[in-house]
C-alpha cells in the first residue's frame, strides 16, 4: 500500500508540475487515479514532505507546488 501511495504522489507532482493549479478532479482526471481516497493519501505524501499547498475557492479544493 505505501508503495502505491508513493507512486501515486509521483504523478501528482508530475501533474501539478505540468499543469500548474488543479481541482481535485482535474487531478483525477489527469493522474487516472481511480479514488478519491487514493488521490488524497497522495496529496497528504506530498503535503508531509511540503511539495504541495492547497485552498478552497467556490466549493472546490485547488492543488498546487510549492
Amino acid at each position: 500500500m505505501i508503495t502505491q501511495i508513493g507512486t501515486n504522489a509521483g504523478y501528482v507532482w508530475k501533474a501539478l508540475n505540468k499543469s500548474g493549479r488543479l481541482s481535485v478532479k482535474e487531478l483525477k482526471k489527469e493522474t487516472k487515479i481511480k479514488t478519491e481516497k487514493e488521490l488524497f493519501a497522495a496529496l497528504g505524501w506530498l503535503a508531509k514532505e511540503g511539495k504541495i499547498d492547497g485552498a478552497e475557492k467556490d466549493g472546490e479544493i485547488f492543488f498546487w507546488l510549492v
